[in-house]
């Protein structure tokens, strides 16, 4: 069977996914950050997560040797951050509030869930890059809604109580 790869995206794009943004520090200690829908947990024991990152990415290489990385799982309200960690702005982290824990990467402040990873390894993904990372430390909020993303556009989940 042949498709094309917009066809193929369209497709996959009805599967709804949270949107997080992955943090790290690059070598030169300056902050990294990028909107990333691709994440999901791999292992509870031991703890571990991925997510994945399109060879195009000028942050790449950032990812690939940084060591510690940070999933930032945003809120229904961070929709504003979203939009500015995915576009190709110099200064994405203008205005935004975070704090460090022991490894150093930003993590995001009023996110559903932060979980701050070592990186463990980094696979082939065909045109993306598949980094996975055991957890070691986390916090969530059992009252916040995430943001949902579905068919190239922002969704709400209905009837969520938390």
């Amino acid at each position: 069977m042949s498709f094309d790869p917009r066809t193929f995206r369209n497709a996959l794009g009805c599967f709804p996914t949270g949107v997080t943004i992955v943090t790290t520090l690059g070598n030169d200690s300056l902050r990294v950050g990028v909107t990333v829908s691709s994440f999901t947990s791999v292992s509870l024991t031991p703890p571990l997560i991925l997510f994945c990152l399109d060879d195009r990415h000028s942050g790449l290489e950032a990812y690939r040797q940084c060591g510690h990385f940070a999933i930032n799982v945003l809120s229904e309200d961070q929709r504003a951050l979203s939009v500015q960690f995915s576009s190709r702005k110099h200064d994405k982290w203008k205005g935004v509030a975070f704090e460090n824990w022991s490894s150093g990467v930003p993590i995001l402040d009023d996110c559903v869930a932060n979980f701050e990873c070592a990186l463990v390894d980094v696979r082939d993904g065909g045109d993306h890059r598949i980094f996975i990372g055991r957890v070691e430390r986390m916090r969530y909020s059992e009252t916040a809604k995430p943001l949902v993303y579905c068919r190239g556009g922002y969704a709400e989940l209905a009837g969520m109580t938390p």
